[in-house]
């Protein structure tokens, strides 16, 4: 599922946008390269630490092996990056 906001058309309908739900929309890991600008080992590193909040992939099978299909919830890798942005603004304020 490679769908982003910028994939949607400018002329669709007002509605449109109620069927773009950053809750239950799961994004692979190209984006979430593309959203919090890290590389793939950088990101998985992350998600080993429990210190850092980086969310955990949804397991898109039932397959437990190596390099099976994994993806993240866009609002949850979003949360993770404003959370980042805030922590630089504390330490700057």
């Amino acid at each position: 599922m490679n769908t982003s906001v910028a994939d949607f058309p400018r002329n669709t309908p007002a509605n449109a946008a109620s069927l773009f739900d950053a809750a239950s929309t799961l994004i692979r890991m190209r984006e979430v390269e593309s959203i919090v600008g890290m590389k793939r080992s950088t990101i998985y590193k992350l998600m080993q630490r429990t210190d850092c909040g980086f969310p955990q992939p949804v397991k898109l099978s039932n397959s437990n092996a190596r390099g099976a299909p994994v993806a993240w919830v866009l609002s949850e890798v979003q949360a993770w990056a404003r959370s980042r942005i805030e922590a630089r603004d504390q330490v700057a304020a």
